[in-house]
């Protein structure tokens, strides 16, 4: 199964991440996306687009038309959507121009602590 993993974390972070995983060669086998704050991820990822990536996770590239009929939600607004997930990272688009949502599952990672 492939899973992707949502996290929180300081862009800093997550580049001194990548860098020890490059300098050990030892890099994770799960693929990662990164925010900056819960508040980011919880912006991006919307009630709707949870939906949305429910309806995508291994579905294979599909249309944008084939995704608002999979969620039955209207073209316009799904499409609205896509875009913010295109941009996030989180969706990617083929080169025949579907969208793809190329994992399995989804993992969110982010630890709540007090300030």
């Amino acid at each position: 199964m492939k899973t992707v993993t949502l996290e929180v974390r300081s862009p800093d972070d997550a580049m001194a991440g990548f860098a020890q995983a490059w300098q050990t060669g030892k890099a994770e086998r799960s693929a990662r996306i990164s925010f900056a704050s819960p508040e980011l991820l919880w912006k991006v990822l919307t009630a709707k687009r949870w939906e949305l990536l429910k309806a995508l996770c291994g579905a294979g590239p599909v249309s944008i038309r084939e995704a608002a009929r999979r969620v039955d939600r209207d073209v316009k607004a799904v499409h609205g959507d896509v875009t913010a997930l295109l941009t996030a990272g989180v969706l990617d688009r083929t080169e025949s121009g579907a969208i793809e949502f190329p994992f399995d599952a989804v993992k969110v990672e982010f630890l709540l602590q007090a300030a």
